[in-house]
């Protein structure tokens, strides 16, 4: 196989030619291919860690904890398919006496959508990018997939391409099954094409409801799944302020200069008391050196989103480097009218190491300014025990504007688990119903059918009586 072999036409229409077959391979023959993969990456870890440093200076500890998460995930969705839950089959016998009038025999699963057009991402390298999670939870749910390389890696990405594209066809998967395309046009051309079923994407809002518009405006528009960036709000309690201030301070500003500032969790607002840690947070981000960011191309950009957070009226800069051009940690402050008043400028993401502080003089008056922002993936509150009662309002509010609640924790970090939701309202995400991280990605690459008094020789494996993949069933007799 080649890795770079196809032109986007070619690669969506080999994709789906095999689409069928990978759909109806057996969980467990996915599952081994998936392992397969995983296996494959961890065997060529260090060129891999090499290869990715060179073109992300994100760091060899940074870079080989994230391809154990990468091959992690793999197996994660591996174990995921030999459950096989995610089938949700639910079988009704037929009952003439059904209260709503005589049922018919129905059989219902889900089953795979499609090609799958997965985006690589600039910020994760392995787990957001080639074999990332977008790409493991669709080629577990069964459905092909056509990857467009990210050009702030390319040669990472070749190299990948070509490890799980050896390892499928080492376990027998069809060739077509993944590829690889490379360039803005052909990713938009591959989004074009009718037999392409979904796409997922994560990167910067611009670009994603750009190409969420183009799938939307097809002749058959396909679902989008776009993660498109968040600010990631947290509020500190007057009471956690005087509890634990230098805690959370130190807390806040190891979460905002996390890889450079470089994740989509970074905490860029942080509502806090107006005597809360302002001062001990301009002490530690003060002393928190400059790191090189992903390329010239993000270094530039939030450089320019600073200068434009900085602007803005009655703005106070905390933190600010004699270079103005220089990609070091910014921190910025305004009071809550100042905010509230200008909430549409100032809760725009600035992708890289700058905060803004938000001060209040009653919580109380928080709430109402949690609700006015737009969608977020994550909410995270740091509060003292017994606060409880008095948080019901703002606890309703973080809730209601992010996917994830974080509780007295940071939410950079985003576990790869079964309950794990990574996504949000928008403009955090596309599809705010979705995940793109845990076990439930699965579900956008499925669509349910229901089979009405079939014959058993003509019914899918997972929904005869005699279950030949071995998977639960919810049988209603």
């Amino acid at each position: 196989m080649n890795t770079v072999a196809r032109d986007p036409d070619q690669a969506v229409t080999a994709a789906a030619a095999v689409a069928r077959q990978w759909a109806e391979a057996a969980p467990a023959a996915r599952a081994d291919a998936l392992d397969a993969v995983a296996d494959a990456l961890e065997a060529e870890q260090a060129e891999l860690v090499a290869l990715a440093e060179a073109e992300t200076h994100l760091g060899t500890p940074r870079l080989t904890g994230e391809l154990k998460r990468t091959a992690f995930q793999l197996r994660f969705f591996g174990a995921e398919l030999r459950a096989g839950t995610f089938l949700d089959v639910r079988i009704d016998r037929a009952d003439p006496q059904w209260p709503t009038g005589p049922r018919p025999e129905l059989r219902r699963y889900r089953t795979a959508l499609g090609p799958v057009l997965v985006f690589g991402a600039s910020n994760f390298p392995f787990a957001f990018s080639v074999v990332g999670g977008d790409t493991a939870s669709a080629l577990a749910a069964g459905c092909p997939v056509i990857v467009k390389a990210h050009p702030g890696h390319l040669e990472l990405s070749r190299r990948t391409a070509d490890i799980v594209q050896k390892a499928l066809a080492q376990v027998g998967a069809p060739e077509g099954v993944f590829s690889l395309i490379e360039g803005e046009q052909a990713g938009v051309d591959a989004l074009r094409h009718p037999l392409l079923r979904a796409a997922a994407f994560t990167g910067s809002e611009r670009g994603g409801l750009a190409l969420a518009r183009i799938a939307a405006e097809r002749p058959e528009p396909i679902p989008f799944y776009g993660e498109l960036g968040s600010v990631n709000p947290v509020v500190v309690t007057p009471a956690a302020a005087r509890a634990r201030g230098a805690e959370i301070a130190a807390g806040y500003v190891g979460s905002l200069t996390l890889g450079a500032g470089q994740f989509c969790t970074n905490p860029g607002l942080l509502f806090t008391p107006a005597d809360g840690p302002v001062d001990e947070i301009v002490r530690r981000l003060r002393a928190t050196p400059t790191a090189p960011m992903l390329g010239d191309w993000i270094s530039a950009a939030y450089v320019d989103g600073a200068r434009r957070l900085a602007s803005l009226p009655s703005t106070r800069k905390l933190i600010w480097p004699d270079d103005d051009s220089s990609a070091g940690p910014r921190l910025l402050a305004m009071d809550l009218d100042t905010f509230a008043g200008d909430i549409g400028a100032a809760a725009t993401e600035c992708f890289g190491p700058l905060g803004l502080v938000v001060t209040y003089e009653r919580l109380a008056d928080v709430a109402a300014v949690i609700a006015s922002l737009p969608g977020q993936l994550t909410t995270s509150l740091h509060g003292e025990p017994g606060e409880g009662g008095d948080l019901t309002g703002l606890t309703s509010a973080l809730a209601e504007r992010s996917g994830r609640v974080l509780w007295n924790e940071w939410p950079t970090g985003v576990s790869v688990t079964h309950a794990m939701q990574h996504g949000g309202p928008f403009p955090a995400t596309t599809a705010p119903t979705t995940t793109s991280v845990g076990t439930a990605a699965i579900e956008r690459f499925l669509r349910p059918v229901a089979y009405q008094s079939w014959p058993q020789e003509l019914l899918p494996p997972p929904l005869r009586d005699d279950n030949p993949w071995g998977v639960p069933q919810r049988v209603d007799d």
